[in-house]
C-alpha cells in the first residue's frame, strides 16, 4: 500500500487531477480481474456461490458496497489533504480505521466472528494511532487550527476501511475466492469514482490532461490493490479487522521507510521520528495480538425480514 500511494500520488501530480488518477488506478485493477475472469474457472464459481448466498440471505446486499470506501479514501485523499496535509490525513485515517475494527470485531461483521474487547487489544489500537502521530508529530505541530474540522471526511474514510474489510471477507468467504470479493470490490469503487470524476468535470472549467505520463509503472496502482484487497479479503478471517488493520498500517509505516530511503520522494531523508514511530506500530501489533481471543461467537447473521 505504501508503494500504491508513491505511485497513484506521482500519477496524479503528472495528471494534475488526482481524481482522475484514482479512476486510472481502479479501473486498471478492474480490467485487469475482468481479463482474468475467463481463466479462473473457481473465480467464475465464486460468483455461483455468492448468488447462492444472496438468495438465502447468508449475504446482504450492502455487504457488496466495501468499494465504497476505497472510493472514498481516496477521494479523502484528493480534497483534505491540500487543506490540512498528508499527516493529519494519515491520523484521521488511522484513528477512524482502530476504532471503527473495534467495533468491527465486537459485532462480529468480519468472517473471523466475535472479537471480545479486550484491555490487550484497546490499548494496541491506542499505541498505534499515537505511532502514526509520532511519526508525523512535526506535521502535525505545523497544521492550522482553523482548518481540523477536515479530518471528519479522514475519519469517516478510516471508519469505512474497516467495514470494507470486513464486509470483502465475508463476501469472499461466501465466494470461496478472494479474486471473486475483489472484483465486486474495484466494481463498485470503480463506478463511484467515475461518476465523482464526471461531477468534478462538469462543475469546474478542468479539462481533460492532453499528455499522460509514459513511465508503465506509473499505472500499476490498480494492481498493486487488487493484490492488497484479495489478500485482505483472505487474512480477516483469520486475524480479525482489528489486528489486519494495525499490521497493515504498520507495513504502510515500514515500506514508507523503505522507498524514502531507497526511492526518495523528497530530499528530506527519514527523520528519527519516522523510525520511532515504526518501533512503536509494531509494539502496537504484537500487544494486539495478545488481547486476540476470540469472543466465542459466531459471524453476526441478519435474520429474514
Amino acid at each position: 500500500m505504501a508503494v500504491q500511494s508513491r505511485v497513484n500520488g506521482e500519477l496524479g501530480r503528472q495528471l494534475g487531477d488526482a481524481v482522475l488518477a484514482a479512476v486510472i488506478s481502479f479501473g486498471g485493477g478492474l480490467l485487469l480481474l475482468f481479463c482474468s475472469l475467463p481463466f479462473s474457472r473457481r473465480m467464475r464459481t465464486g460468483f455461483r456461490r455468492v448468488s447462492s448466498a444472496l438468495r438465502s440471505k447468508v449475504l446482504r446486499p450492502w455487504h457488496f458496497l466495501g468499494g465504497l470506501a476505497g472510493a472514498t479514501y481516496v477521494l479523502g485523499q484528493s480534497v483534505t489533504v491540500v487543506l490540512i496535509g498528508v499527516a493529519m490525513f494519515t491520523v484521521g485515517v488511522v484513528a477512524g480505521q482502530t476504532v471503527s475494527s473495534l467495533a468491527v470485531d465486537r459485532f462480529g461483521l468480519g468472517p473471523a466472528g466475535v472479537r471480545a474487547v479486550t484491555w490487550p487489544r484497546v490499548l494496541g489500537a491506542l499505541i498505534m494511532v499515537a505511532a502514526v502521530g509520532v511519526a508525523v508529530g512535526g506535521d502535525l505541530l505545523d497544521a492550522e487550527a482553523d482548518r481540523v474540522w477536515a479530518l471528519v471526511l479522514p475519519l469517516a474514510a478510516g471508519v469505512g476501511m474497516a467495514v470494507q474489510q470486513a464486509f470483502n471477507g465475508r463476501v469472499g468467504e461466501a465466494a470461496g475466492s478472494p479474486l471473486t470479493a475483489t472484483l465486486v470490490n474495484f466494481t463498485v469503487g470503480t463506478t463511484a469514482l467515475v461518476v465523482a470524476w464526471v461531477v468534478s468535470l462538469s462543475t469546474s472549467d478542468r479539462a481533460l490532461p492532453e499528455v499522460f505520463p509514459a513511465e508503465p509503472v506509473l499505472y500499476a496502482g490498480g494492481l498493486l490493490g487488487v493484490v492488497f484487497i484479495a489478500v485482505a479479503s483472505v487474512l480477516v478471517s483469520w486475524t480479525g479487522v482489528l489486528l489486519f488493520g494495525l499490521a497493515s498500517v504498520a507495513g504502510q509505516l515500514i515500506g514508507s521507510v523503505v522507498l524514502d530511503l531507497v526511492v526518495p520522494a523528497t530530499g528530506g531523508g527519514v527523520s528519527p521520528a519516522t523510525l520511532v514511530g515504526c518501533g512503536v506500530a509494531l509494539v502496537a501489533v504484537v500487544v494486539a495480538t495478545v488481547g486476540g481471543r476470540r469472543g466465542g461467537g459466531r459471524p453476526l447473521e441478519e435474520s429474514a425480514p
